[in-house]
């Protein structure tokens, strides 16, 4: 009683992360890290076409390439990435993600250049699967440095904003996060076919080169954030090496936890579905709109463009929502139902209007999906797994997404090749096939959704709850008492 009376009695603590200016300060630097890496991964989105006639890239070559991000995250780096983050901390982990995002760029930016071609690198690596030019495969090693970078970067984000707006507007801030990243899509599909044409010859290198540029910038500013980070560290009494430890430490063993966990497989399964349906489509949709209007590389990505924005725009909001209200298992449905829809409108409505406004709507309602559900399942994470080991479920579930990020590209490559015998013509593929299986994809993840739905209302893990705790500082008090 004693004990209480005198936590009572004595003035509450502030720390870094209650004051909003740092918590908002760190969203803006870290945000700023996942916006240049979005623009890198997609920075030859718009470009197909043109790595085809140029580097002689094919479909299955682009495929392999478009893949090659993912292939070593399947492999067990992403796993070795959560287990780092839970035991170095965000600080590390985020430095060294963005420092692979850099080195992996500049690979890439070295494999497409004219500098390159005709390399004794170039023609070794030209002499063995004829199929993938030397240039596609320097730059599918490059691209997978990038990846691994990419995706510990992305589960160390969510872990930060996790851990600096516990209580508060985790949602929000999740939200505003991936708003800000696909502004970043929106930016790449409007520049980059503009910059590849700066000069007057068409050529890949300027837009790589601006994004590799880009890259170090979100490094300085991730640094910045570290050094905030570390006096959080110390007001929490938690200044160990660079960690922030949980009352209990994470153990290897937790690994084989998440793995048994039912809920953790319906949510990984759900994210996979989803966002495999998702990011390998924007590899393929400036050309898909070009063959189905007939119309040139910018035009096609002036309208993909939009894409994002409906994302940027509702995210935030939806953010906010999923904190206030709730109701984040019944947005992944409405997601999975809006994309279902867009991909058929893609498949067989725009090839045969020819409608651009047809097709602008479906790109908006494509975004609007794409804010549903990113911004509903990534803050429902920290409400079922425990938070000694968040960074590894984060990860496990990034890795399991990561299986489909690396082999739907490759999939679709061929599927689209084998559905367009004999045409060699960019502008002239029939995409009905790959956007059918898009749609399907779709299919499965809206399946699960209902069945995490349905998991949620028996078991009641507040999944449709509010993520705002209204008495989060009492609480808190309560608990150093």
């Amino acid at each position: 009683m004693e004990k209480v009376n005198r936590c009572v009695a004595e003035p509450v603590r502030q720390l870094l992360s209650d004051k909003a200016w740092a918590r908002w300060t760190v969203l803006v630097l870290v945000a700023s890290m996942m916006l240049f890496a979005y623009m890198f991964v997609d920075v030859m989105s718009p470009l197909q076409s043109l790595i085809q006639t140029q580097r002689g890239w094919s479909p299955d070559a682009f495929g392999y390439y478009a893949g090659a991000e993912y292939i070593l995250n399947v492999f067990g780096f992403l796993i070795l990435a959560g287990i780092i983050l839970d035991k170095m901390g965000v600080r590390f982990t985020g430095t060294l993600s963005a420092s692979l995002m850099v080195g992996g760029a500049f690979i890439k930016l070295y494999a497409i250049s004219s500098v390159f071609e005709g390399t004794a690198l170039d023609l070794w690596l030209s002499s063995w699967w004829t199929e993938m030019p030397g240039s596609a495969k320097l730059a599918a090693f490059g691209f997978m440095i990038f990846g691994c970078g990419c995706e510990m970067a992305g589960i160390t984000v969510s872990k930060t904003l996790a851990k600096w707006f516990e209580g508060k507007e985790m949602a929000l801030a999740m939200g505003l996060e991936m708003a800000i990243a696909r502004i970043g899509v929106f930016a790449i599909f409007s520049i980059s076919p503009r910059l590849a044409e700066w000069g007057g010859t068409p050529s890949v290198v300027p837009p790589v080169a601006f994004c590799a540029c880009l890259l170090c910038v979100g490094l300085l500013c991730y640094i910045v954030f570290t050094f905030m980070d570390y006096k959080l560290d110390k007001e929490m009494g938690e200044s160990k090496a660079d960690g922030e430890a949980d009352d209990e430490e994470f153990k290897l063993s937790d690994v084989g936890a998440i793995f048994s966990s039912k809920l953790f497989w319906i949510i990984a399964m759900l994210c996979v579905l989803y966002y495999s349906a998702i990011f390998p489509f924007q590899r393929y949709a400036a050309n898909m709109l070009q063959c189905n209007l007939g119309i040139t590389e910018t035009q096609a990505s002036d309208i993909f463009r939009w894409f994002p924005i409906g994302a940027a725009c509702l995210t935030p909001f939806l953010g906010w929502f999923l904190d206030n209200k709730g109701k984040g298992a019944s947005m992944l449905i409405l997601g999975a139902i809006l994309m279902i829809v867009c991909h058929l409108t893609f498949a067989f409505v725009v090839p045969s209007t020819k409608s651009e406004v047809l097709t602008y709507s479906a790109i908006v309602v494509l975004g609007i999906s794409f804010s549903l559900v990113p911004a509903a399942l990534w803050p429902s994470v920290p409400k079922v797994m425990d938070k000694r080991f968040l960074g590894s479920a984060y990860s496990l579930i990034f890795w399991v997404q990561n299986i489909g990020l690396a082999f739907v590209p490759i999939i679709i490559g061929k599927v689209l090749t084998a559905s367009n015998p004999g045409v060699t013509d960019p502008m002239k593929y029939d995409y009905t096939a790959p956007m059918c299986v898009f749609a399907s994809l779709g299919v499965l993840a809206l399946i699960f959704g209902i069945v995490l739905k349905a998991m949620d209302a028996r078991k009641h893990y507040g999944l449709e709850k509010p993520n705002i705790i209204k008495d989060y500082e009492e609480m808190r008090i309560d608990g150093e008492a």
